[in-house]
């Protein structure tokens, strides 16, 4: 049985390890919720830039007229844009979204052009030996649009010299603090803006093929953007909930911790009151 030293130097060990988990928490608090506004200030943009192209898609002076970006081929080549954290203890959601993107790399293509955002998945895949096209890394709390635009141009490039035939999005989607799914979505072609558009009447200057021609990129852009968005305000709640079990499961070892302490205490009194008795006892029988 260990000592009351040894006790009470871990009990003091578990309630040093539940400040650091318990602070952590709290850091990660913060920043989920202004991830979480973030992504709802992201919405209207994006919704208003999809319903734009949409009507656009619908006033196309040429229906036969497609750009490179909306053109669908057959898929023999896929790539991936594997969105993870760069840090961990963030529970199972990195895990989560590589076992997904795996199971979507198998299925879709056997020689798949990869690039990930975020450490997490840049070591995955090279400890597979997977070839990676692009990586970013760093980016986290203090992304902005503009640095999504270089992941957007690997992507639209292979895309447009048809080197690749289809881009998917595999990333944690934020759903509430305690529930990220990992979603895979398409991204190139992007074919619901023909689907989905709503035939108005009205003069475009310039030209709907040159208007969609400019907004297309920036509407990849967009939602490369919103799938980062999505990344840090589930890997902020994920962390959260994670540090909030780890201070959970820290104090109430303290607990036990405590009462196998005031056990053992208890044990070692009663040994010395009964050794004293006994030394008593023998001192008064001997006189």
């Amino acid at each position: 049985m260990a000592s009351l030293r040894d006790i009470r130097r871990r009990i003091k060990g578990v309630r040093t390890t539940a400040q650091v988990t318990r602070a952590m928490q709290m850091v990660a608090a913060s920043r989920m919720r202004r991830a979480q506004q973030q992504v709802l200030a992201a919405r209207p943009y994006a919704e208003a830039i999809r319903t734009m192209l949409g009507e656009l898609a619908q006033q196309r002076t040429d229906p036969l007229t497609v750009h490179p970006l909306m053109r669908v081929r057959p898929e023999r080549r896929a790539a991936f844009i594997v969105l993870t954290s760069d840090r961990g203890l963030a529970g199972t959601l990195n895990g989560n979204v590589l076992r997904r993107a795996s199971e979507e790399i198998l299925a879709r293509s056997a020689d798949p052009e990869l690039v990930t955002i975020g450490r997490k998945g840049q070591d995955f895949f090279t400890r597979r030996a997977r070839r990676l096209a692009a990586t970013f890394t760093g980016m986290g709390d203090r992304a902005t649009y503009n640095d999504i635009i270089p992941v957007a141009r690997v992507v639209i490039d292979a895309y447009s010299n048809e080197s690749i035939d289809a881009v998917y999005l595999v990333y944690p989607e934020f759903v509430s603090t305690l529930n990220q799914r990992p979603k895979v979505a398409r991204l190139l072609p992007v074919v619901e803006m023909a689907e989905h558009g709503t035939k108005l009447d009205f003069i475009i200057e310039p030209n709907a093929e040159e208007i969609m021609a400019a907004l297309l990129p920036r509407y990849v852009e967009m939602l490369i953007y919103h799938a980062l968005l999505e990344t840090t305000a589930s890997e902020h709640s994920a962390r959260m909930v994670s540090m909030r079990n780890a201070t959970e499961n820290a104090n109430d070892l303290v607990d036990a911790l405590t009462l196998t302490y005031n056990k053992a205490r208890q044990s070692a009194i009663t040994k010395e009151i009964a050794e004293i008795s006994s030394a008593a006892e023998a001192l008064a029988a001997t006189g």
